[in-house]
């Protein structure tokens, strides 16, 4: 733990650590370390106020950077202590990049990939709250990925809980990616006819972008060639409310000349930063390995391989939306060092603490869930599944915003005011 440092001018922050197994059923092995952030209103900084634990997005997620008591953490502040953890092998937490997988074969790389997930991240959790705050149980906030780890939470360390918001994120207890994409593809088709409907003024320009990168080897400034289908990548922002927009304005700088056969510079400068996942490798590698032991068998490949309207050749050009596909470790620099495991991870199974459907049926711990009906990444209908199996859920539906609602509308603060409502005069004390 570390003195107080000031955030912007209304936060202050202190700098949390614990050390953990790697392999939390190798207790006596490998330690990492994890890391979070508390922060507080710099005006509440000695106040006892609830608990509150961000559970980030993802997977492979660190936890915000606040400037300020802006957006949802400036709500939060107001009525918690908001703790800001690094998920293991992200941010601060003992990262995990591309030297971890020298020297490894496949299995092994799988393995140390598979103790990234949502078990461990659920158990390192527990580590901190215990170690910083003993006795002490926490609300959560899950956004997208968080909703897993809140129901990895709720079937294994309910009594850790006061309460649980999710936002975008509420999973199917029966997770299965094959399932998730064959609801979701249809999803990003719509988005793409959405995006071509508002800027009818691009569909030929990426037509020529896309037949340009087909005639001839285009080359990103890492080096990386730029294909097609690594450009239909770009399609993953289709699914926040600014999305349609920042592809757009990409778009609106891709060629120098009037006739439209130069890419720019800064096009092909964006493009790299937008698909190399070079922040954020966990995210691609981890994908499909969240939904169960597996194998995955590259789910979202089958689908697409189903769907011709997605093909490199088809035109118009539709983009892909969160989608993980084989190639893209070959064709990605960053990604390539972890190829070997992640095509072993896809091929074998990885045993993983999972859901309690019995623990969740008798759940007691208030859970609200914002629901967005028009999601991209999280089919609505298997959220509402999941609503109905796991006791003390209520699901509010909205398609007021799409998956980034939580940065950018007021959703947390319905969240939190209806968990004080059924919480009642016991809000506070059970802290």
């Amino acid at each position: 733990m570390t003195d107080w440092y000031p955030i912007g001018d209304r936060l202050t922050g202190r700098d949390l650590w614990v050390t953990v197994p790697l392999d939390w059923n190798e207790p006596d092995g490998e330690t990492i370390r994890v890391f979070a952030r508390e922060v507080v209103s710099a005006a509440n900084r000695d106040a006892d106020l609830p608990l509150l634990v961000f559970l980030q997005g993802g997977p492979g997620g660190k936890s915000p950077r606040p400037l300020d008591a802006d957006g949802w953490i400036g709500d939060a502040v107001t009525r918690f202590r908001v703790i800001l953890p690094d998920q293991r092998g992200t941010g601060r937490s003992t990262p995990l990049g591309t030297a971890d997988f020298a020297g490894r074969d496949a299995a092994a790389g799988a393995r140390l990939l598979a103790l990234h997930r949502q078990d461990s991240i659920v158990r390192d959790f527990e580590a901190l709250r215990e170690q910083h705050f003993p006795g002490r149980p926490w609300w959560t906030l899950g956004q997208s990925y968080g909703g897993f780890l809140t129901l990895q939470y709720l079937s294994h360390f309910p009594e850790s809980v006061v309460a649980s918001a999710i936002t975008g994120g509420l999973p199917s207890i029966d997770p299965d990616p094959a399932v998730v994409y064959s609801r979701t593809f249809p999803r990003i088709a719509e988005k793409n006819r959405i995006f071509r409907e508002r800027h009818p003024h691009l569909v030929d320009r990426i037509a020529r972008v896309a037949d340009l990168l087909e005639r001839e080897d285009v080359r990103l400034p890492g080096g990386d060639r730029l294909t097609v289908r690594r450009l239909q990548t770009l399609g993953l922002d289709f699914g926040m409310k600014p999305g349609f927009d920042r592809v757009h304005w990409i778009f609106d700088e891709a060629f120098v000349d009037e006739a439209e056969t130069r890419l720019s510079d800064t096009f092909l400068a964006t493009v790299e930063a937008e698909t190399g996942f070079h922040t954020n490798p966990l995210f691609i590698a981890l994908q499909e390995a969240i939904y169960g032991p597996g194998p995955s068998s590259w789910a979202a490949q089958r689908e697409r391989d189903a769907r011709p309207e997605f093909a490199e050749s088809a035109r118009p050009l539709n983009f892909t939306g969160e989608t993980v596909f084989p190639w893209m470790f070959e064709d990605i620099s960053g990604l390539r060092a972890f190829q070997a495991a992640v095509e072993h991870l896809a091929a074998h199974e990885q045993p993983i603490a999972t859901y309690d459907h019995e623990r969740l049926a008798r759940n007691e711990v208030p859970v609200e869930a914002a629901v967005y009906y028009d999601d991209m990444y999280v089919d609505a209908q298997l959220s509402l599944d999941t609503a109905s199996r796991v006791a003390g859920v209520h699901a509010w539906v909205t398609n007021e915003f799409e998956h980034d609602g939580l940065r950018l509308g007021n959703v947390a603060e319905r969240l939190f005011t209806a968990l004080e409502q059924r919480l009642g005069s016991t809000a506070r004390s059970r802290d």
